[in-house]
C-alpha cells in the first residue's frame, strides 16, 4: 500500500476494511477475534477447505518490519506456522494455536523456554542487525528518560555491548511468557516475533523482565542464572542486554514503565 505510514489510531480505524480484503484474497471465514495486541489484529479464521487458521492484520511499523519474514525461517520449527503472507497489505495467515492458552500459566514455563530458545537461534542472516537496532536505540531514545542516569547506563552498555558481540543468529526481541501458547502440533509454539540478528545473550531480556514468571529481585535473578547456565551463555552480557533494551524499550508512556524499571534496578544492584 503506497503512501505515508499511518499513525496507528488511523490504522485501527480502517481494519474491518482490511479484513474484508483479506476474506476476498485468500476465501477465508472468519470468526472471533483475539484480544487486541498493541499494534496488530488478530481473529480466528477458516481456509476455504475448513482448516482453522489465524487472520493477523499487523499495523507497519519498525519492529514489526520482518515478523514473516521470521516465521519463515523457522518453519514452523517451535514456532507457529505462517500459511501465507500478502505484504502489500502487512498480512498474513497463520496456523491456530489450541487452546491457545498462554505459558505464563505453566509451572514449567522456564523449562520450556530453554528447550525452545535454541530451536530459534537458526541463521539471521538478511534480518536487521542488532548492533544496528542499538545505535537507533542511542539516537532515539537515549533522551526520553525521566531519571538521566538509566539513559547514561544505557548509552555506556550498547556502546560497550553491541561491537563485540559474538556469533549472530536469529533471535526474538519479545520472547516472554505471554508470546508462547500450548498448542496441538507442539505442546508449546511461540508467536509474535520481533527479529533481529545479534548474538544469543541478546535473547534472554525479555526473558529475565518477564514479570509474569514472578516479579521479584530473587526471580528475576533466577532466571537470569538459569537461562545462562543451561544455555552455556555469558552471564554479564545477557544481565547487561537486558538491562539495556529493558531501559529502551521503556520509554514513550509503556503500560509496563514502573514494573520493567524494578527489574533494571535489581539487575544494576547484582553488578
Amino acid at each position: 500500500m503506497a503512501g505515508a505510514p499511518l499513525e496507528l489510531a488511523e490504522w485501527r480505524a480502517g481494519v474491518s476494511e482490511l479484513v474484508t480484503v483479506c476474506c476476498e484474497r485468500w476465501g477465508l471465514r472468519v470468526g472471533e477475534a483475539y484480544v487486541p495486541g498493541a499494534c496488530g489484529h488478530v481473529v480466528r479464521a477458516e481456509l476455504p477447505d475448513g482448516t482453522p487458521a489465524v487472520l493477523k492484520l499487523v499495523w507497519p511499523h519498525r519492529e514489526s518490519e520482518q515478523e514473516a519474514d521470521a516465521l519463515e525461517r523457522w518453519d514452523g520449527e517451535g514456532a507457529v506456522r505462517l500459511l501465507d503472507r500478502d505484504d502489500d497489505l502487512h498480512a498474513f495467515l497463520l496456523e491456530r494455536c489450541e487452546p491457545g492458552t498462554f505459558l505464563a500459566g505453566s509451572p514449567d514455563a522456564l523449562d520450556v523456554l530453554v528447550e525452545l530458545l535454541p530451536r530459534l537461534w537458526t541463521s539471521g542472516e538478511g534480518f536487521r542487525p542488532l548492533a544496528e537496532e542499538a545505535e537507533w536505540w542511542l539516537e532515539h531514545r537515549a533522551d526520553e528518560r525521566e531519571d538521566r542516569r538509566l539513559g547514561d547506563v544505557m548509552v555506556q552498555l550498547l556502546q560497550e555491548l553491541a561491537p563485540s558481540q559474538g556469533e549472530q543468529v536469529l533471535v526474538h526481541q519479545d520472547l516472554h511468557a505471554e508470546n508462547v501458547l500450548a498448542a496441538e502440533r507442539e505442546p508449546w509454539l511461540v508467536i509474535d516475533p520481533k527479529p533481529l540478528a545479534g548474538e544469543r545473550e541478546f535473547s534472554v531480556a525479555p526473558i529475565v523482565r518477564s514479570f509474569e514468571l514472578g516479579h521479584s529481585k530473587r526471580q528475576a535473578l533466577y532466571r537470569l542464572d538459569r537461562l545462562t547456565a543451561d544455555l552455556g551463555l555469558d552471564r554479564e552480557r545477557a544481565r547487561g542486554w537486558t538491562i539495556a533494551q529493558t531501559i529502551a524499550w521503556s520509554g514513550g508512556g509503556s503500560n509496563f514503565f514502573e514494573t520493567h524499571m524494578d527489574t533494571v534496578h535489581w539487575l544494576l544492584e547484582d553488578a
